[in-house]
């Protein structure tokens, strides 16, 4: 199979998650994040897992609940901290630096190289996402842009380590593990931390479907996938078609408007994306660490919304 193929399947992933917002705003009852998170990633891990029949063994009982922590417990825990201590558009520009952390990491752990383009296209696509996002009344809370921070950093290491530790299994079994591990670990946080659920209608059970079948079990497959195939800077820029799909969705069903300064910043997140792939057209495949997920949820507190946040 070909790169751009590689390269088609993988940044699949992303623009899903750009379905996130609206699928969240129109489908689901506001004010349970976490609940929503678990339920998102344990039904989806345990099909998969009926699927593939496989278990973990030895050590790997260890590290895939250490790699489900990573990229789904502590990243979205810490990423909802973040979502009600800070405007949106400063969560979601806090998160988009993750790209960077992952080659850094990537550098240090796994030896990839470090190429001087694929740092400029990874910020530049984070300029594009302030673009996106950021208004001009965005303030700043210690907590919480600690918890941004933080929930960059575990999905930064849980990418990394999930390239360093490779099963000799098929991706899909390797997402099954990680979505399961990562549910089991969000059931106390979400029983502790918020209301029981109200009763679904069938527009809810569509909606969690949605997450959960296609916003977690195959894009987390096809996501993992170019993990292990593509190269780290390569992969990272995909990342930035999140928000950019979040943005096209949000203005094609929700009816919401985009400013000058967003077009713009639609532009510079292409521009990002074409920029990197470019720098590793010439290069060996390497390791290929997952960067930001970015896909566009609506965190509410009581029945009102309050905040927009960008997260896989």
């Amino acid at each position: 199979m070909s790169r751009n193929t590689d390269l088609l399947l993988t940044a699949l992933a992303p623009t899903i998650w750009g379905s996130t917002y609206v699928v969240t705003t129109l489908m689901l009852p506001p004010g349970y994040p976490l609940t929503v998170a678990m339920l998102r990633a344990l039904p989806a891990g345990i099909l998969l897992m009926l699927w593939v029949r496989a278990l973990p063994h030895g050590i790997w009982w260890l590290r895939v609940f250490v790699l489900g922590a990573l990229n789904f417990s502590v990243f979205w825990a810490l990423l909802f901290v973040a979502a009600y201590r800070l405007p949106g558009g400063v969560a979601a520009t806090l998160g988009a630096i993750q790209p960077l952390v992952v080659i850094a990491l990537a550098r240090l752990l796994l030896g990839a190289p470090v190429r001087g383009l694929s740092v400029v296209a990874a910020l530049t696509g984070l300029a594009g996402v302030a673009l996106l996002v950021l208004t001009p009344k965005a303030a700043l809370d210690p907590v919480g842009v600690a918890a941004g921070l933080g929930s960059a950093a575990s999905m930064a290491l849980g990418t990394v380590l999930s390239r360093r530790w490779q099963p000799p299994v098929s991706a899909l079994t390797f997402t099954s593990w990680q979505l399961t591990a990562g549910g089991i670990l969000l059931v106390p946080a979400a029983l502790l931390a918020e209301a029981p659920l109200p009763t679904f209608t069938l527009v809810n059970v569509m909606g969690l479907a949605w997450l959960g079948l296609i916003g977690a079990a195959l894009t987390y497959v096809l996501w993992f996938r170019g993990v292990a195939r593509l190269e780290p800077a390569a992969v990272s820029s995909l990342g930035f078609l999140s928000p950019l799909s979040a943005t096209v969705l949000g203005r094609a069903i929700l009816g919401q408007s985009l400013s000058p300064l967003q077009l713009a910043g639609m532009g510079v997140v292409v521009g990002s994306v074409w920029l990197s792939q470019r720098a590793q057209r010439q290069t060996v495949p390497a390791v290929a660490p997952r960067p930001a997920a970015l896909s566009l949820i609506f965190v509410t507190r009581g029945p009102h919304p309050v905040r927009q946040i960008y997260c896989g």
